[in-house]
């Protein structure tokens, strides 16, 4: 399937319109359900293709941010064979009390995978803690880039936003 109508796809299952509060506390009028495509195994599959295509070379880890970036990841990670982490939001306080399972990060290059970025706010969370851990991180891939000064924030950090796609995409191809 081409690009444009993969975002076409995209559009018509998951743009909804209404009034959302977002992850960043902005409020928008659209909104990009990203639980209504990863729940689609042909629609993540196309997704994670277009992903994988911008994965740095020398990735020795996937680190797929709760709870929407994990599925991509994964899908990711059985397209390509690069091993998973699952990044929590915070550390549990039980059983191995770990803030990322799977793929143990300490000493990789670790790329982040996220599903929907407009501030980079879930990832500046996760990244310091990462790089705690030993974490080589530089690249953020995302499926949905809908903040318009999200590169730029990320930046900030030292990390590079590579977007499969952005909000004004989905709604050209509509």
């Amino acid at each position: 399937m081409d690009k444009q109508a993969l975002a076409r796809k995209m559009y018509q299952a998951a743009y909804l319109t209404g009034t959302f509060t977002l992850r960043s506390g902005q409020t928008s009028h659209e909104y990009f359900d990203k639980y209504l495509i990863e729940a689609q195994p042909i629609l993540l599959q196309e997704i994670a293709a277009v992903m994988k295509a911008h994965i740095p070379a020398g990735t020795e880890v996937l680190a797929g941010l709760e709870m929407g970036g994990i599925p991509v990841a994964t899908t990711i990670s059985l397209q390509t064979g690069i091993p998973a982490a699952f990044v929590r939001k915070e550390a549990k306080t039980h059983g191995t009390c770990k803030l990322a399972e799977g793929a143990d990060v300490s000493g990789k290059r670790v790329c982040i995978i996220e599903d929907v970025v407009t501030t980079g706010g879930a990832i500046l969370d996760a990244v310091p803690e990462l790089r705690k851990q030993g974490a080589i991180i530089d690249t953020v891939l995302c499926v949905l880039k809908r903040g318009a000064n999200a590169h730029e924030i990320l930046a900030a950090h030292n990390l590079t936003l590579i977007p499969a796609f952005t909000m004004e995409e989905l709604v050209a191809a509509k």
